[in-house]
């Protein structure tokens, strides 16, 4: 089978969750027999081309012409997209929820929308309105999907709250995780709380920090580390130095922030940590808990959107109110103060993570969607 993933995400080019998908499932579509290439525009004024373990990225160049980037964009993905079809006869053309909107409809591969988390999901956790322009787009990019795949029951049913899905078909499919990763043997650091992620407002790291203070009130040795990119505001102004001037020193006291670090690394620093917060206000899945849950960490998550399909309360990680510090800071010394228990939850979810989140398993349903799509239009 070949497919076309319209994105300007994956891994080898920005961290996040999306492109962390891309790379992991394309890999391994490619390691199965299939051809894979991610086609995005670009921020360079050449194009760029790469080979990932086989898997084909191509960056187009970015807009110098007198065209708005909506025309432009639309006319130099097209003009590839019929390059690639030439050599490869497309089968799957796949974007996140605003992509086919530069899409042409005379294309005549089956165009797929994977509900990462579009702008009309996440407007509402980042407290805006809908954009004209975005939300026309992505109203655009639905009417031209043949099918939709949701990455939770969450934000199928969120999404759809704003969108219509034109009664096209629509199934639920995780995203994969790392599950052969092994858990390491590393030394725990007991007195070191880990938390991965954008550092925006939207992952809860205002309440984790408000809430660690709580935590050392009672045990001032604890220490947490925030492992994540800084977020920047519409003025250029950075997240990370706003916290800062809005709270006082003590609430930045044993607080890391250590920047964007490699998958390898971020591994090692999961197998290290005593626990893992991650305090997130919306969600499309929560990739990050997912991969420290495979490390035997206990996790603590949010008790709101897709919280409750990933981590099942008390058994095998803990959900916590993300908007209440007091209530991460109740569930995080639950775990300092009980570690036996806290280290079983960690046991516990490993074990329902590698099966349920297995890369193989979930690239067997993508194919059978993928096929019955082709085959008759229906899933």
């Amino acid at each position: 089978m070949n497919i076309v993933f319209l994105s300007a995400e994956y891994a080898t080019w920005a961290p996040g969750g999306v492109g962390t998908f891309l790379q992991t499932f394309g890999r391994t579509l490619v390691t199965n027999g299939h051809s894979v290439t991610v086609l995005g525009v670009g921020v360079l004024e050449t194009e760029e081309k790469l080979d990932d373990q086989g898997v084909q990225l191509v960056r187009l160049a970015k807009n110098a012409s007198l065209l708005p980037n909506f025309l432009y964009n639309r006319k130099v993905i097209n003009k590839r997209l019929k390059e690639l079809h030439a050599q490869l006869q497309i089968d799957i053309i796949e974007s996140a929820e605003l992509g086919l909107a530069f899409i042409s409809r005379k294309h005549f591969a089956k165009k797929v929308i994977r509900l990462h988390g579009g702008h009309h999901f996440f407007s509402e956790a980042e407290k805006r309105g809908i954009n004209f322009r975005k939300g026309l787009l992505e109203k655009r990019s639905f009417k031209k999907a043949d099918a939709f795949i949701a990455v939770s029951n969450y934000v199928k049913e969120h999404t759809g709250a704003y969108l219509s899905y034109h009664n096209k078909p629509i199934e639920i499919i995780n995203h994969p995780i790392h599950t052969t990763q092994i858990s390491r043997e590393v030394q725990i650091q007991e007195d070191r709380i880990l938390f991965a992620g954008t550092v925006c407002e939207k992952k809860g790291v205002r309440q984790l920090i408000e809430g660690f203070k709580i935590v050392r009130e009672t045990k001032p040795e604890m220490a947490l580390d925030i492992f994540g990119r800084d977020w920047f505001y519409p003025d250029g102004s950075s997240y990370i130095e706003t916290l800062q001037e809005q709270y006082d020193a003590r609430y930045f006291v044993n607080v890391t922030f250590h920047g964007s670090v490699s998958r390898e690394e971020l591994d090692i620093r999961y197998a290290e940590a005593s626990l893992c917060v991650f305090p997130s206000h919306m969600e499309t899945q929560g990739l990050v808990s997912l991969e420290a849950m495979a490390l035997k960490k206990p996790v603590i998550f949010s008790m709101y959107g897709p919280g409750p399909e990933v981590i099942e309360h008390m058994k095998t990680g803990l959900l916590c109110d993300v908007y209440k510090p007091e209530d991460i800071a109740e569930k995080i010394l639950w775990c300092l103060d009980h570690p036996e228990e806290a280290k079983q939850l960690g046991i516990a979810a490993e074990k329902v993570v590698r099966v349920r989140y297995d890369k193989i398993t979930i690239l067997d349903k993508n194919l059978s969607f993928y096929n019955r799509l082709q085959a008759n239009g229906q899933v």
